[in-house]
């Protein structure tokens, strides 16, 4: 109530705004991810820093993840600062809660909001645990703004019923909401969020919301991300997330099985960096996270410059590594047994496909001219000068004597040469005079003499 209060006030001193007021223009549009908060706190700052008057979100989404949307909404309520939703055609799921928290909501004509029960990625509803959380995060959302806590609640529960309603300090009756029956959920058009106060108005253009909020001549100041933000929004993506972790991982793995470190190992190590680093700036990763991974790391490390082959430091490390890709893959909010599935389903899937991906390039690459030239940089060919013969192609048809038995290796001596020879698969004793039939670089082939 506090901030409702505050920016009733703030609206009040918006119709005595100079000409050249400030206002931000942030679009929040298709799917709201992890990506995205950084941006929506960016843009929150940089309107507080410049002196903007308010801050207006053109919002057009039909939901997203719910980690992302808390975010959202805490640096929304935490701006001191206007804030006004203009639900440019529809605020689902998420974008409910985000359009909540700000301090003013507009909608244009056969605009919805609501239905933001949590679900997982097949659709199905969340166990009570998650929708327990999402519920109480609508109402007390709703309560920080002003708006009915009933009405928030049953945008996420279809189990909630009502028949009356507080607006205005006066109880009404309810009766055009089909959501306020028991199994359906509350989804509010235009006309319907204006008559329970969800909404303060409509407005079709964005500059017909201005003449709304009093700002005709104000300075509207566009945002979008920029390409930083652009990087993380791609690299939490959730199936580039599973695929990086997963060649992370399978690079350093490579590695452990070659002396000293090559190019398997610095892909491994670039690949969870950028993992790493997105799920940092994303807050996805938290620091137990970080721990349990870096322990991981230094554990394979130890196997591999300390200790010969490889036992339990190795096997250890690969286990630590592998748990904290998995804690990554999960969001910092309470959830149910579905999507700890979901996040197991998809770590595996990420290191099968990996690994099946990581076999197909490098049989690619080992057929270019550049991986041979990277992988044998100087050959020593026959035509360079460079033989591996002993060059005992001229002694084909001379005889000697075995000096072990040939079965079929063993060594011949001709003349003062003593030869590792091998004869033609048949056995050969000690003492038996045998003859040169045929050189093929260091492999001589002979055969014994009958008497």
């Amino acid at each position: 109530m506090k901030k409702s209060i505050i920016s009733q006030i703030i609206l009040l001193s918006l119709l005595f705004a100079a000409p050249d007021s400030l206002v931000y223009r942030v679009p929040i549009e298709g799917t709201i991810d992890l990506g995205l908060p950084p941006f929506i706190e960016r843009s929150l700052k940089a309107a507080a820093e410049e002196g903007a008057i308010a801050v207006i979100f053109d919002i057009d989404t039909l939901g997203g993840r719910v980690d992302a949307a808390t975010q959202i909404k805490d640096a929304i309520l935490d701006s001191p600062i206007l804030t006004v939703a203009f639900i440019n055609r529809r605020a689902i799921s998420a974008g409910a809660l985000i359009s909540l928290s700000c301090d003013k909501i507009y909608m244009t004509r056969g605009a919805t909001i609501g239905a933001a029960t949590a679900v997982d990625m097949q659709g199905q509803k969340g166990s009570e645990k998650v929708i327990s959380y999402m519920r109480e995060e609508m109402a007390s959302t709703a309560e920080s703004t002003g708006r009915n806590v009933e009405i928030a609640k049953g945008m996420v529960d279809e189990e909630l019923s009502f028949t009356h309603l507080v607006v205005n300090g006066d109880s009404v009756e309810v009766l055009d909401l089909e959501g306020r029956k028991e199994g359906k959920l509350i989804t509010l058009t235009t006309e319907l969020a204006k008559k329970y106060k969800i909404a303060d108005g409509d407005a079709e253009t964005f500059d017909k919301l201005l003449a709304e909020l009093g700002l005709e001549g104000a300075i509207v100041k566009s945002t979008k991300a920029n390409w930083s933000e652009t990087i993380v929004r791609f690299l939490t993506n959730p199936v580039v997330a599973s695929l990086l972790m997963t060649f992370g991982f399978l690079g350093i793995l490579f590695e452990l099985q070659q002396p000293g470190w090559g190019v398997s190992g610095t892909i491994g190590a670039v690949c969870l960096a950028l993992a790493l680093g997105a799920g940092y700036i994303a807050e996805l990763a938290s620091a137990t996270d970080f721990l349990i991974i870096f322990v991981g790391l230094l554990l394979l490390l130890i196997e591999m410059i300390v200790i010969p082959g490889f036992g339990l430091a190795g096997i250890g490390g690969i286990i630590l590594v592998v748990f904290g890709l998995y804690r990554l893959l999960l969001p910092d909010i309470p959830v149910g047994e579905e999507v700890t599935d979901m996040a197991m389903f998809g770590l595996t899937i990420g290191i099968v496909g990996g690994l099946v991906g990581m076999i197909l390039l490098f049989k690619l690459m080992t057929k270019t001219k550049f991986w041979k030239k990277l992988a044998t940089p100087d050959v020593q060919d026959h035509e360079r000068g460079y033989d591996t013969s002993l060059g005992l192609e001229d002694m084909i048809g001379q005889e000697g004597v075995t000096e072990s038995d040939l079965h079929p290796s063993g060594w011949v001596t001709l003349g003062d040469k003593r030869i590792f020879v091998v004869s033609e698969g048949t056995f050969i004793e000690d003492g038996e005079k045998v003859k040169i039939i045929k050189v093929d670089g260091n492999r001589v082939v002979v055969r014994k003499i009958k008497k």
